[in-house]
């Protein structure tokens, strides 16, 4: 096989471990080729030839992953999410081990399904992402996280939403296919992938290759209002409680527009833009093929 490995040295805690994947990897004919950036070499860069290789693994948090499913949307090229990073939401909703010889002997096996991306649009550029985007809240606390990610992993999460008790409301107008939504709250979120920290799940589904966003209004007044979400997050790991509380409005969409006022800072996929709103998104259906655990392919294959 012919692997291409974009390799993110800032990300995670820097422990080098898809250096033991490449080794766990190779065989007697194989190619395996690793480029690395540390910020500095713009991860699209490392790509222009990725067409000519079986497979990349995408070794970074999921900002990585994220711009490098983006960059090859629709190619075909299937795509390893190695979880370097932080939190590694993508691995974990996928059902991804998380050591490096067994997402080898994952790679080898070539089980792949193709997931839905999310492109976004504000100030004039585009990022793609495949977890969940949005404005407000969950971007401050991806903000507040960055200084302490390395230091205290997903916990560093926990100590910005903590810190942050009483985060701006903003009124908002969204547009969401064509239809006009007037609300207000604390953020707004596009979920493709519903999980987050501490196997918590946004809403009820996980479904990431049905051609749609849930879009979520966090109508909550303070952070303490979202606790009782929180919990019916945590209790619906079965998929026995549905509802996720008044803190949550839920909509679906194919195409978003939002405004919000007075302005929120957007993220995507845990990554801190420093753009605030109006922004637009829209869903790449099926744009991303992923290489998935078996435990991943029994979940998803049959949406």
């Amino acid at each position: 096989m012919k692997l291409l490995v974009i390799n993110n040295l800032s990300s995670g805690y820097g422990e080098g471990a898809v250096y033991d994947f490449a080794r766990s990897f190779a065989k007697d004919g194989d190619e395996v080729c690793i480029r690395s950036t540390d910020g500095a070499t713009d991860v699209r860069d490392l790509l222009e030839d990725a067409t000519s290789y079986d497979a990349v693994v995408a070794s970074g948090g999921d900002g990585t992953v994220a711009t490098v499913s983006y960059s090859l949307a629709g190619t075909g090229v299937p795509v390893l999410p190695f979880p370097a990073g932080t939190a590694n939401l993508l691995a974990l909703n996928l059902a991804s081990p998380m050591e490096p010889h067994a997402l080898a002997k994952m790679v080898r096996e070539g089980r792949t399904l193709d997931f839905d991306l999310g492109e976004m649009e504000v100030a004039g550029r585009r990022f793609g992402f495949g977890i969940m985007a949005g404005a407000g809240y969950d971007a401050a606390i991806m903000h507040g996280a960055e200084a302490g990610k390395r230091l205290f992993g997903p916990m560093a999460y926990l100590s910005a939403a903590v810190l942050n008790p009483m985060p701006q409301k903003s009124r908002f107008s969204l547009e969401l296919d064509g239809r006009t939504v007037e609300s207000e709250g604390l953020g707004i979120l596009l979920v493709n992938f519903s999980k987050i920290q501490f196997d918590i799940t946004v809403t009820h589904g996980n479904e990431p290759r049905d051609g749609e966003f849930d879009v979520v209004v966090l109508k909550a007044r303070t952070a303490f209002d979202l606790i009782p979400a929180v919990l019916a997050g945590l209790l619906d790991r079965g998929g026995e409680f549905p509802d996720r509380t008044d803190a949550l409005e839920l909509h679906r969409a194919r195409e978003v527009r939002a405004e919000a006022d007075p302005p929120m800072e957007v993220q995507y996929d845990g990554e801190a833009t420093r753009l605030t709103t109006p922004f637009s998104a829209r869903i790449l259906p099926r744009a991303a093929r992923l290489i998935v655990s078996e435990e991943g392919y029994e979940q998803f294959s049959g949406a």
